[in-house]
């Protein structure tokens, strides 16, 4: 694929911050959880990218190299379409993207999980979907029926809406209890949970308190936004979450990230994950809407 000099240039810069970020933990080598936050060195391609990744690495040290190619980025990304009018030729679609581009997962509406795991079926990319999409506003047996009933149609990770009125609430129990019930079925059947905080409508000072309440429930990331509401992901917001989790947690920006200059900026504020529905243009230096 051909690439512009000004997109190869901004994948070689984030290639650059991830190495930095691996030497700024200081972190020895060890199996991997073993010592919290694990630094791995490895020559980077798309599938080894999401076989460290899952085995729980949260920075990973790139070498530097000629051959680095816009894919190289690709595990880092969440290819997403959770429109309402979605077709099954739409879903069919991103699943060929994802292939084709070794994306980290595609990101689904519940209903298409079972298509994308049959699709995918033996390849590195992962199926994520939504649980209580877009609000966070139902009751938790709810969201525990929708995310066994997703892990057994074949989703491998959970993206779920925090309950924010019960945050802004200042009802810490229900909202810990709520992740941590996720946290443990997920667990429990081999899937991860992200959980999405819905930065937009949170004061500073709530968004750690649910980025601390979500560490306390097991969760293994905090994630930025739905897409769906008032804004998205944003630098500052990607920020505080890094400092508020520190260095074990998965953070995942999602909403707004357009293009390779977006995705540098969210991974060197502590991202390591990206979920955007412009993933190909991210990877082929263009410029993408943005929108889910």
């Amino acid at each position: 694929m051909a690439m512009n000099d000004q997109a190869t240039q901004e994948i070689e810069d984030v290639l650059t911050e991830i190495a930095r970020q691996m030497l700024d933990q200081g972190v020895g080598s060890g199996s991997f959880g073993q010592w919290g936050c694990s630094t791995i060195s490895v020559e980077i391609c798309p599938d080894r990218v999401n076989a460290v990744i899952d085995a729980g690495a949260c920075r990973l040290a790139v070498p530097s190299s000629a051959g680095a190619s816009l894919s190289n980025v690709s595990g880092f990304i969440d290819h997403t379409l959770l429109k309402p009018d979605a077709t099954i030729a739409d879903i069919d679609d991103l699943c060929s993207d994802a292939l084709e581009y070794s994306f980290a997962s595609v990101c689904v509406n519940g209903i298409h999980v079972r298509r994308c795991a049959e699709i995918l079926g033996g390849s590195t990319v992962k199926v994520c979907t939504v649980v209580g999409f877009p609000l966070g506003a139902v009751a938790p047996e709810v969201k525990l029926y929708e995310t066994r009933r997703a892990i057994e149609d074949g989703a491998h990770e959970i993206d779920m809406v925090m309950n924010i009125g019960a945050l802004k609430s200042g009802d810490d129990d229900f909202v810990r209890r709520d992740i941590a019930g996720l946290a443990q079925l997920c667990h429990r059947m081999g899937a991860k949970l992200k959980v999405i905080l819905e930065t937009c409508l949170l004061t500073d000072v709530e968004k750690r308190r649910a980025c601390e309440l979500c560490k306390e429930a097991g969760a293994d990331f905090v994630k930025t936004s739905t897409g769906f509401s008032s804004g998205g992901a944003t630098v500052a917001d990607v920020e505080l979450m890094r400092r508020t989790v520190g260095p074990t947690m998965g953070v995942k920006a999602s909403g707004g990230v357009r293009d390779a200059g977006d995705l540098k900026m969210m991974v060197e504020a502590g991202a390591t994950r990206v979920g955007a529905s412009a993933s190909i243009a991210i990877v082929s230096g263009g410029q993408g809407s943005g929108g889910y």
